[in-house]
C-alpha cells in the first residue's frame, strides 16, 4: 500500500490505477469539464502538481499521471524504462479513459513524453503548456547529471543513496522555504529504498545524446511531429533560474512554435510549480479562458 504519512493535507487526492499488463499505473482523476492533462519528470511524480491540481480542479478535469517507477505506480525490476514504453504508457490511459480536446501540461521529462503522446494521437489534443522541458533533440546536459550518468558512480549515487531526487528537493527550488517538511517528506515518499529508485536511474540513463542512443530515434520522432501543432494555442511558463532547462531551451521552442504564448519568471528555478505556483495557476487559467474549445467531448 502507498503510504502518504507525512504530507497528507499536501496531497489529499483518491488514487486510480490502469492494469498495463500487469504494471499497475497510478494516476489522479479531480474535477470535471475540459481535461487537463499532467505530465511529470524525474524525478518528480503527480505530488508535483498538487497545487495547480487543487486550485484547476474547481472548474476543469485534472488528470495527472505517475509513470511506470514513479510516485505510486508499480516500479518493476525488469522493465522497458525506455521512452517510447513511457509515451506508449500515456496513449493506453489517454484511450482508455477516452480524453479529448486535451490541455497538455507538462514539466521536464513530461514534455517529450506527453508531446509524444500527442504527436501518436493528435485528434485528442488541443492546447499546450510546457513548463522547464524539451520535446526535441539535444546535445546539453548539464554536469550534475552528467556525473550521475557514469556507470556503477551513478547507480549507487542514485539507487543507493537516492541522491538524485535528495538533491532536487534543494536544487531544482530557488525559495527554499517553502520546502517544509511535508512538501520534502512527499516528494521522497515513493524512493524509499534501493528498488524503488529503479526509474529515477533510467531516465538518467535514457537522455539520448546520440544518434547510437535506444531512443534517439524516438525523441526524433517527436521532435519532427511538433510542426503539426504549430498554430495549436501555447503557453510556456518558464523559470528563468533553471540550472537544468535553461531558457535556451524556451527559445528552442519558441522556433518550433513562433506564435507561443510565454510567463518568464526571473526568480523561479526548475521547479516552477514550487517557487511560483501563485503566478502560474492565474496565468494558465487566463490562457485556457483565451483559447476557448471549438468543441468538447468531440
Amino acid at each position: 500500500m502507498n503510504s502518504r504519512a507525512g504530507f497528507e493535507s499536501e496531497y489529499p487526492f483518491a488514487s486510480n490505477y490502469l492494469d498495463l499488463d500487469g504494471a499497475r499505473y497510478h494516476y489522479l482523476d479531480e474535477g470535471a469539464g475540459e481535461t487537463l492533462l499532467f505530465v511529470h519528470g524525474n524525478p518528480t511524480w503527480s505530488f508535483a502538481w498538487r497545487n495547480l491540481i487543487k486550485d484547476l480542479s474547481a472548474d476543469y478535469r485534472c488528470v495527472a499521471v505517475d509513470h511506470i517507477g514513479c510516485g505510486f505506480s508499480d516500479k518493476p525490476q525488469d522493465y522497458p524504462y525506455t521512452l517510447d514504453q513511457h509515451v506508449t504508457n500515456l496513449t493506453r490511459l489517454i484511450n482508455t479513459l477516452d480524453l479529448n480536446n486535451t490541455t497538455l501540461i507538462a514539466h521536464d521529462w513530461g514534455g517529450a513524453i506527453g508531446m509524444g503522446a500527442a504527436t501518436r494521437l493528435p485528434e485528442r489534443f488541443s492546447r499546450f503548456v510546457l513548463m522547464n522541458t524539451a520535446a526535441f533533440r539535444s546535445t546539453s546536459i548539464p554536469l550534475r547529471i552528467a556525473i550521475c550518468r557514469i556507470p556503477i558512480f551513478g547507480t549507487l549515487a542514485i539507487r543507493g543513496m537516492n541522491a538524485f531526487a535528495r538533491a532536487a528537493i534543494s536544487m531544482a527550488v530557488e525559495k527554499h522555504e517553502r520546502m517544509t517538511r511535508a512538501v520534502r517528506t512527499g516528494y521522497l515518499a515513493p524512493y524509499g529504498n534501493w528498488a524503488d529508485r529503479i526509474a529515477t536511474l533510467r531516465f538518467v540513463e535514457d537522455i539520448p545524446l546520440k544518434k547510437q542512443h535506444p531512443s534517439y530515434g524516438t525523441l526524433k520522432q517527436i521532435e519532427e511531429g511538433l510542426q503539426q501543432f504549430r498554430e495549436y494555442p501555447v503557453l510556456f511558463p518558464w523559470g528563468e533560474q533553471d540550472w537544468c532547462f535553461t531558457p535556451d531551451f524556451l527559445e528552442e521552442f519558441l522556433n518550433f512554435f513562433p506564435n507561443a504564448e510565454t510567463l518568464r519568471i526571473p526568480e523561479a528555478g526548475h521547479y516552477v510549480f514550487e517557487d511560483a505556483h501563485e503566478k502560474l495557476i492565474p496565468r494558465i487559467r487566463e490562457f485556457l479562458a483565451a483559447h476557448p474549445l471549438k468543441a468538447v467531448g468531440v
